[in-house]
């Protein structure tokens, strides 16, 4: 019988975060064994609930789910998102320049797919989040990773990402808050980024799904506020800041220059039109998180559950010999550094599946993240402070 193999497409695209690591675990939990999840941002599994009144929403709602949306979404949920553009200060933004989506990573396929050409070369943080990179390897894209600079608190080396940019350039990652390292960009940088987007005719993605996860009272700059004239494309959804990770409600945001890319967004718009729409459910939740009462404020406040666990996990982890990390200004992660001559990884997936193995703690390496090196890894603090010691 001939083998059926996957597509050639799928060569380079890689996700670790569900990735061997995990199917070891999951092997482990079948056999017995109870497992310490440290591997994705998953809120529910350790006691940070959805807000009720999401709850209540979509429940009183469900009897007018039963059919499709509008391609783009509902009117309520897509307004809402609006009026939240208006308040971090992205201007020109219309109902018709939002699409709802079932999170943000189907919106992330769907924006790639509708830009890039076999070949075409988009620029990533390194580390990153791995849907970039996967997003655009499914697209026929070459991902092209900037280094961020661990000695600068995780901020992009822009000497570097300009060093990277070729005429088959077409777009530019801007994670911000940043998964996984936790930094947050000044609006200074922000500003640098933009200049070399409008300088190079680059579309700018911001992935900033964590923008209220933030801590010590910091403050996010939404880069779309910044790029009136370069065409932006920002993600976020109801995932981290409202502990919905499950509801699978997310919303992408077109601002900035649009005339140019009326093309682009025509294929933006077949795209949407192709999956006929997002879950219903799921959309009827937006409006009243972001009209709400924000809970996430009492969880990263001095004194807040997810700041207490940040502090605990930073101190313990910077506690063991030959390990450092930047502390996190933002999201729910950090993304350690082991000292190689203390460490000596070779195959840093196989040191952390042999981690898991004895330790029944599962943690994501850091090459997961198109890190370099084999020398970090990311870990959550979504624990409770006793689980974490």
């Amino acid at each position: 019988m001939k083998t059926i193999r996957k597509s050639a497409k799928l060569a380079n695209v890689c996700y670790d975060i569900r990735g061997p690591i995990m199917d070891a675990a999951r092997q482990m939990e079948e056999e017995g064994h109870k497992i310490i999840k440290l591997n994705i941002g998953n809120l529910a599994v350790f006691g940070f609930d959805s807000p009720e009144e999401i709850q209540q929403d979509m429940i009183r709602n469900l009897p007018n789910s039963a059919g499709y949306s509008d391609s783009k979404g509902i009117f309520a949920a897509r307004k809402a998102v609006m009026h939240e553009t208006q308040k971090q200060g992205i201007q020109g933004v219309t109902l018709d320049d939002i699409y709802l989506g079932n999170g943000a990573s189907e919106l992330i396929v769907m924006a790639t797919n509708a830009l890039l050409d076999d070949g075409d070369e988009i620029l990533l943080p390194s580390p990153d989040y791995p849907l970039w990179t996967a997003a655009a390897s499914l697209s026929g894209g070459a991902p092209v990773h900037y280094l961020c600079d661990e000695s600068n608190g995780w901020m992009p080396d822009l000497a570097d990402l300009r060093s990277k940019i070729t005429p088959r350039t077409k777009g530019l990652v801007v994670i911000n808050p940043n998964n996984p390292t936790g930094a947050l960009y000044s609006d200074a940088l922000l500003k640098e980024l933009v200049q070399i987007a409008r300088e190079h005719n680059l579309v700018i993605f911001a992935d900033e799904v964590y923008d209220k996860v933030l801590y010590d009272e910091a403050k996010h700059t939404a880069i779309g506020s910044l790029s009136a004239d370069v065409l932006t494309l920002t993600f976020n959804s109801l995932s981290k800041s409202y502990r919905s990770c499950g509801y699978r409600a997310g919303w992408m945001v077109v601002s900035g220059d649009k005339k140019p890319a009326k093309d682009y967004i025509e294929g933006l718009n077949m795209l949407s039109n192709m999956r006929l729409c997002s879950n219903v459910p799921g959309q009827y939740a937006i409006q009243t998180a972001l009209g709400g009462y924000q809970s996430i404020n009492d969880l990263v406040c001095d004194g807040g559950r997810l700041r207490r666990q940040r502090d605990l996990a930073y101190e313990l982890i910077t506690a063991i010999p030959g390990v450092t990390c930047v502390k996190p200004s933002a999201a729910l992660y950090m993304f350690p550094r082991l000292d190689p001559t203390l460490y000596p990884i070779e195959d840093d997936q196989q040191f952390f599946l042999e981690l898991l193995q004895e330790t029944k703690v599962m943690l994501v390496q850091g090459t997961g993240f198109n890190w370099p090196t084999p020398d970090h890894f990311r870990i959550v603090f979504l624990p409770y402070e006793d689980d974490l010691r």
